[in-house]
């Protein structure tokens, strides 16, 4: 179920009304507390939801979950992989049992306040944990990981930094959501430190290339989203069909080595300038609570070729922020802020156009958007743009200069959409810089 924009709705769980996770939010997370075993959970105002004990009282019974408690295990694959019928029922269930009255004028059908949960002091006792006393875990088993590079601003920097400033993008890029498939062993939950990565590196005036640390490490500040239902191999999921399949999104730093990178990327591209650490929020949004804030996409021009042309509205009205925060800081800066709504490639385009040949996804797959950047410098999603590679240095309070991240920063992004009377916030995603390993 979608909410309107307008939306009233109101949840008689404390603390849940104005808050990032009202009931018009409702993303789901893997927690767990007190040494118990992991397990799947609802985030509303400031507590979690546990779903494994709502589904043994029996409160979805009336779903398509009901035969089989997915919701106690420690990844949403199983959940995911049921599909958007499932998924729209629990999402309508939970409004239901979370809503302060009913809501006949809230979203695109009627939706009654069930009391069961709320009357039950007992099962409330044991279905409501406050976040601030849980550990959160990665929300999903990433079995394929896909980023893109879908931002027209940044990859015109990235290309006019590195090739031709008056023709920084590559012919193919405003044709194709251009793209890589790379590991999924590295994808980690916010909260997890990054050891800075060694690799190869080659100064320009070098005649060889040296091993050590990495001199350059970066943030690179994108959404992704996590598919849900698969698709069989050797069937493409058409533009119509997209959506259907994309379970909900989340924030994702894919941090990045930028010497390592710039060294090795020719002619293959990505891969231990970016494989070493790709960091994802732990709650997922569904992609019905981002309903309301869809928006026109940026014009494609040339047109796009049929199978990658979508129908209705699919840029997101997503406001992002990156702060940052250096070991001597008592409290991080914000040096960028941007909004998703400015990506060339929609989500639904990226999903297209990686199945197009076959390929089959599958239930918790990560597909990052890549750096998002906005028009202005203030608003670009890298510290290589930020710091215009290295030539604008960023002044933290404390007097210190970053051109790039150092040993001992933490970087947390956060995310949000804003309507009149509520907010669908994403949480916050961090990590913090640690020193480099020595090499064995």
């Amino acid at each position: 179920m979608i909410f309107s924009k307008d939306s009233k709705a109101t949840s008689w769980v404390e603390g849940a009304n104005g808050s990032d996770f009202p009931i018009q939010n409702l993303p789901y997370g893997v927690f767990s507390c007190g040494g118990s075993k992991p397990k799947v959970g609802a985030a509303i105002g400031a507590h979690v939801v546990d779903l494994a004990a709502l589904h043994d009282a029996g409160l979805f019974s009336d779903t398509p979950v009901s035969k089989s408690n997915v919701f106690a295990c420690d990844a949403l694959n199983d959940f995911m992989a049921m599909g958007l019928d499932a998924w729209r029922s629990v999402r309508r269930r939970l409004v239901s049992l979370l809503l302060e009255d009913d809501a006949p004028d809230s979203c695109d059908d009627i939706v009654s306040a069930d009391k069961a949960l709320r009357d039950d002091a007992g099962l409330r006792s044991r279905a409501f944990v406050s976040i601030a006393g849980v550990t959160m875990h990665m929300p999903t088993r990433v079995g394929n990981f896909v980023d893109f590079y879908s931002s027209k601003e940044h990859a015109t920097n990235i290309g006019s930094m590195f090739r031709d400033p008056s023709n920084p993008l590559l012919p193919n890029w405003v044709h194709i959501p251009i793209g890589y498939n790379g590991r999924s062993s590295s994808v980690i939950v916010s909260g997890t430190d990054i050891v800075r990565p060694c690799g190869q590196t080659k100064a320009d005036d070098a005649d060889a290339p040296t091993f050590g640390p990495c001199r350059a490490l970066d943030i690179e500040l994108e959404m992704g989203f996590f598919t849900g239902q698969a698709n069989d191999l050797g069937t493409p999921i058409p533009a119509s069909k997209a959506p259907d399949h994309i379970f909900g999104m989340g924030l994702v730093n894919d941090w990045s080595a930028r010497d390592i990178q710039r060294w090795e990327y020719v002619p293959l591209g990505p891969f231990l300038g970016k494989s070493f650490a790709t960091s994802v929020s732990p709650w997922v949004v569904p992609l019905d609570a981002l309903g309301p804030f869809r928006v026109a996409q940026p014009v494609q021009e040339p047109d796009v070729l049929p199978y990658l042309r979508v129908d209705g509205d699919w840029g997101l009205d997503i406001d992002l922020k990156v702060d940052l925060k250096s070991a001597k800081m008592d409290e991080s800066m914000t040096i960028s802020r941007t909004n998703f709504k400015y990506m060339y490639w929609t989500i639904v385009q990226q999903l297209v156009h990686q199945t197009c040949n076959g390929t089959n996804v599958a239930p918790g797959d990560l597909y990052g958007s890549g750096t998002v950047s906005g028009p202005t410098p203030d608003s670009y999603g890298s510290m290589m743009e930020l710091c215009w590679k290295g030539t604008k240095p960023i002044k933290l309070p404390t007097g210190e200069e970053r051109k790039f991240l150092a040993d001992g920063d933490t970087v947390t992004l956060s995310g949000v959409c804003t309507a009149p009377n509520f907010k669908v916030g994403f949480g916050e995603l961090s990590g913090t810089i640690l020193p480099a390993r020595e090499y064995p």
